[in-house]
């Protein structure tokens, strides 16, 4: 088995006076910056991917041994008080079933707590309703709710629910059930295995607690359950998922971050198949093998609402999940650019000469970006004495001549203060409220601030006005697309934080229990439910908007806390919309959930400039486009926090060339890393683009599939090659679209890399000649810091630019070459999209299908989007030198030719 990206680490033995640097190092001192963490007591962990560490207590005082030890037991008693309740819910009754129906469709059952009331974390429910149904071949739904339909469930207008209905005999899986005591398993008919069972465990269904358990092999290959920075094959002992959406800086192993994607893809041998749990409420998952192989769903809330896809291979799997997802935007050509930001830029003058810098050191900036620097105090909707409104004006004017682009941030967090943002939404009512009616307040940025509630009807509206005041073409910022953040919402302070002097508002809260509205239960605990998961930030409200907040509508924030930058996505992409009708609205978020995909992009959070975050960034990255179903996405290149280095930040430049998302972002305070700071880096970023660009078209077709279809545009290679065993756990190589392997240096100080090739036939993509052996590991040496592994696929046609451009505009102008690289049988495929690059809805396009087989390459499909370029040359890959052919061809229709017949070029 290979487990590419993972180095030998040595190992030192730190002292008492070294802790200080590890606390910072390690960002702990965000959170308790006198205690580390407990579990680490006695035991390796890792600082960097630089070295190992362990306590040494021999180098310790006395007292500090002694307040360790205390702090290791009281930890103990803690888990111990926090486990016992879980061991008390495996004696809870169940439920026993009953009046089961059974039809072609599906099964409908009645369900009764079996028996005394367990109240192990709330109130049990006694009465519950069972339905199944086969929706389409291979997607089953099933939920379990209360049979009056007041326990909240997601909302329809968050994530509007598949449709489609088919029958058993048509379904690749089939559900029993059990009636005493009840339970339920999914079984896939193919091979007839278990893929889903509750058998054997109690369902526990409470006001605040729900528990639902599945076994599963032994040792099992999972995948998903975002968002985390930890392996991409999931651990499966003692691991537990936290899911609350929190401000998690240097995206921490082992902890909650931004997002919540409660669904994972699992690989059995020949089959795969996946299962998302939709519930928006806090929630642990554990994956443990204790009591035999499971998984675990611990929720506060919410229902029981599964959707299980058949697959059969992973890719299915993935386009399968994008029906509940729905379909990826379509993002701007221009978009897949490289992008500059910092948070630091002091002035429009500074924003200036970094891309006049750029210019000059012919790097190729596709867009600009300003971080909150560019507002007055950093309240939305507003400019600094440094950043006035004929320079801003005059910044964006200059970057659209040159055919460049601009972005900036708005955060949710309105500043509580006498201006014209915070008085309109004051009028509109549109904040969210306290108990009380008064405006809740938290402190971000600008300080003191109000939150925009974004189920309320009249929010839309008031977003939309102040984005075309605020960003109109004629009189304000021009931006070309949007950057949200801090959408959680992140609030600076701690629970319990105090709510200063708010002023009673006009909305009242409302009666909101009524029979069948879905929206929670009545008298539940909504700041301290008895169930804790296991939030790095300690209770639900700290850090972020108080959970017994009732929006408009009566949705209570402890249920719809993770839907918060979902819902400011879909609000901001309708502004965009507004304020630049009939164009791709582009919008990169931080917080997401299942559908955010369908309104934005995702950058990947504020990570850290240190090497073991820049491998991280891959599995992180694959997360979201190749199971998550969010394809714009990538990390912030070079690092965010701390000081890069020279050569890391020219790793991550080559690195973040096969990002969808590539942006260059990093904080006030450290070192400028900008790509043109060292001379390195600047050549690293040169040929990044270069490459980027040459390439960019093959990338946009694959964005475009997944849009049209869920294939993923970048996957793992489990996914392309699930019955190879030595690819299930790779997390440091990936497949860049359908055709090249891309296979980055991941040590420090190193000129090399070791990585898998499957048993298949592969060209190196830079010198186009056969690699051999496959399906074993294979070491590149001599590698500098601008140079990156990258492996072309057999069977694929690669379409590519003949040259590079400094614009996304002036590379739409270069002809196209085709590489070939055929397969066993001399056959091979490839594809190329081609459309206006920006608007909403494409009066024509061209969908260009590529075969070849044997010496003759056909170009078919649809020709409507009128093209001044055509395809210049054809290389033909083998196993000696490739072949260059100069063809000369259209795009404008349909044509066939026997290659052989053309000119070889040289």
């Amino acid at each position: 088995m290979f487990n590419h990206g993972v180095r030998r680490r040595s190992m030192r033995i730190i002292t008492l006076s070294e802790i200080p640097v590890l606390f910072l190092r390690l960002e702990w001192v965000k959170a308790k910056p006198w205690l580390l963490p407990v579990e680490y007591i006695g035991r390796v962990w890792s600082v960097s991917n630089d070295s190992t560490v362990a306590l040494n207590f021999n180098a310790m005082p006395a007292f500090v041994t002694a307040l360790w030890t205390s702090l290791f037991l009281g930890s103990a008693l803690m888990q111990w008080t926090q486990s016992a309740p879980l061991k008390i819910a495996d004696r809870c009754p169940g439920y026993t079933a009953s009046n089961v129906q059974k039809t072609t469709g599906g099964v409908t059952v009645d369900l009764t707590l079996a028996g005394a009331e367990c109240n192990v974390y709330g109130k049990d429910l006694h009465d519950l309703k069972f339905e199944a149904s086969y929706q389409t071949d291979s997607r089953l739904h099933v939920i379990i709710y209360d049979r009056d339909e007041q326990v909240y469930q997601v909302p329809e207008f968050v994530l509007p629910r598949p449709t489609g209905s088919t029958t058993s005999d048509e379904s690749q899986v089939e559900i029993t059930v059990e009636e005493a005591p009840f339970s339920f398993t999914v079984i896939r008919k193919a091979n007839k295995e278990v893929i889903f069972t509750t058998r054997g465990s109690h369902i526990v269904f409470e006001d605040q607690y729900i528990r639902l358990r599945t076994t599963l092999p032994n040792d099992p290959y999972l995948y998903g359950l975002g968002e985390h920075t930890d392996s991409l094959r999931l651990p499966t002992s003692k691991y537990v998922r936290t899911m609350w959406n929190r401000d998690a800086g240097g995206v921490p192993q082992g902890s909650n971050l931004y997002g919540q994607h409660p669904v994972y893809f699992e690989r059995r041998d020949e089959y795969s198949h996946g299962v998302l749990l939709l519930n928006s409420n806090a929630m642990d998952i554990l994956i443990d093998n204790d009591d035999g192989q499971y998984l675990e769903y611990n929720t506060v809330g919410g229902v029981i609402d599964l959707y299980f896809l058949a697959g059969p291979s992973a890719m299915d799997v993935a386009r399968e999940y994008s029906e509940i997802t729905g379909r990826a935007a379509m993002m701007p050509y221009w978009g897949l650019g490289f992008h500059q930001c910092r948070f630091g830029y002091k002035s429009v003058d500074e924003v200036a000469a970094v891309v006049a810098n750029y210019s000059a050191a012919n790097i190729p900036l596709e867009t600009m970006w300003t971080d909150i620097d560019y507002m007055d105090n950093h309240k939305v909707f507003t400019l600094g004495e440094t950043f006035p409104i004929d320079k801003m004006r005059g910044l964006v004017s200059k970057l659209h001549d040159n055919d460049q682009h601009y972005i900036v941030m708005v955060d949710p967090a309105v500043a509580y203060q006498d201006y014209d943002t915070f008085n309109k939404g004051k009028e509109a009512d549109i904040f969210m409220k306290n108990g009380d009616g008064s405006i809740y307040q938290g402190v971000v940025w600008p300080g003191v601030t109000a939150f925009p509630d974004w189920f309320h009807e009249k929010t839309q509206d008031y977003w939309n006005s102040e984005f075309l005041k605020f960003f109109d073409a004629e009189t304000g910022v021009d931006i070309d697309a949007l950057w949200i953040d801090m959408n959680e919402p992140s609030n600076f302070c701690e629970w319990p934080c105090e709510n200063p002097g708010a002023s009673k508002g006009k909305r009242s809260i409302g009666e909101r229990q009524e029979s069948g509205v879905k929206k929670g239960l009545p008298d539940r605990n909504l700041l301290d439910p008895k169930y804790q998961i296991r939030n790095e930030y300690g209770v639900l409200s700290n850090k972020t908007a108080r959970t017994d907040i009732i929006h408009q509508g009566g949705w209570a924030e402890y249920d719809t806390h993770n839907l918060y930058g979902a819902m400011m996505s879909k609000t901001s992409q309708k502004a965009m919309l507004a304020r630049r009708p009939g164009l791709r609205p582009m919008v990169i978020t931080r917080s997401t959930y299942p559908g955010a995909g369908t309104y934005v992009g995702h950058w990947l959070g504020d990570n850290i400039s240190a090497w073991d975050q820049y491998i991280i960034s891959i599995r992180h990255l694959l997360q979201f486009v190749s199971i998550f179903q969010i394809p714009m996405a990538g990390a912030d290149v070079c690092g965010f926090l701390a000081d890069t280095t020279e050569e890391l930040c020219a790793r991550w430049t080559i690195l973040g060339a096969f990002y969808p998302f590539y942006r260059n972002h990093n904080v006030d305070g450290a070192i400028s890393q900008e790509a043109y700071r060292w001379e390195s880096v600047a050549a690293a970023a040169r040929k990044a683009i270069d490459l980027r660009y040459r390439l960019l078209d093959y990338m946009y077709t694959a964005m475009h599939l997944q849009t049209k279809d869920g294939t993923p545009m970048l996957a793992p290679l489990w996914m392309h090659y699930s019955n190879d065993p030595s690819t299930l756990s790779i997390d440091a190589q990936f497949f860049f679209g359908p055709a090249l392997l891309v296979s980055p240096v991941t040590e420090k100080g190193s000129d090399s890399v070791t990585f898998y090739l499957p048993n298949d036939i592969f060209w190196d993509f830079h010198t186009l000649k056969r690699v051999t052996p496959t399906a074993t590991e294979t070491t590149y040496s001599g590698l500098d810091t601008s140079d990156i592994p990258v492996h072309i696929k057999c069977r694929n046609i690669v379409p590519m630019r003949v040259a590079s451009a400094n614009t996304t505009t002036a590379l739409r102008t270069k002809d196209f070459e085709l590489i070939v690289a055929p397969n066993g049988d001399g056959k091979a495929w490839g594809s190329l999209y081609l459309d206006d690059g920006v608007s909403l809805e494409q009066e024509a396009v061209s969908e260009i299908s590529f075969t070849y087989d044997g010496g003759k390459l056909k170009a078919d499909g649809t020709f409507g989007y009128s093209v001044n370029v055509g395809v210049k040359t054809v290389t033909v890959l083998g196993d000696g030198d490739p072949v260059k052919y100069e063809l000369n061809e259209k795009l404008t229709g349909a044509w066939e030719h026997d290659v052989k017949e053309f000119k070889k070029v040289d």
